[in-house]
């Protein structure tokens, strides 16, 4: 059984940083693209980051040049950088493991809250 643990959320002023850890168990993460979404009080879920097994990177325009997603493969654990942080980044950030060939996602954490705010 996989499972994906998020971490390091908190409250942060705007302007601020932080870095997101998303560690698997169960399997190894080396042979995956791995995402981040995030989801707000009231709305879908959304695209952040993506990272191929190859380390190549796309993300949201909303975040694009603030933020940067990166992997250890020795450690199995993907990380989002955060920086220049902004209100409207608030919400709850999910990382999961894309299947294979495919676009959906098989495995998601239970997700970690950032706050921005003064």
């Amino acid at each position: 059984q996989v499972q994906l643990v998020e971490s390091g959320g908190g409250l942060v002023q705007p302007g601020g940083s932080l870095r997101l850890s998303c560690v698997a168990s169960g399997s190894t993460i080396s042979d995956y693209g791995m995402g981040w979404y995030r989801q707000a009080p009231g709305k879908q879920r959304d695209f952040v980051a993506y990272i191929t097994s190859g380390a190549n990177t796309n993300y949201a325009d909303s975040v694009k040049g603030r933020f940067t997603i990166s992997r250890d493969n020795a450690k199995n654990t993907v990380y989002l950088q955060m920086n220049s942080l902004k209100p409207e980044d608030t919400a709850v950030y999910y990382c999961g493991r894309r299947l294979r060939g495919s676009l959906r996602y098989d495995y998601w954490g239970q997700g970690t809250q950032v706050t921005v705010s003064s």
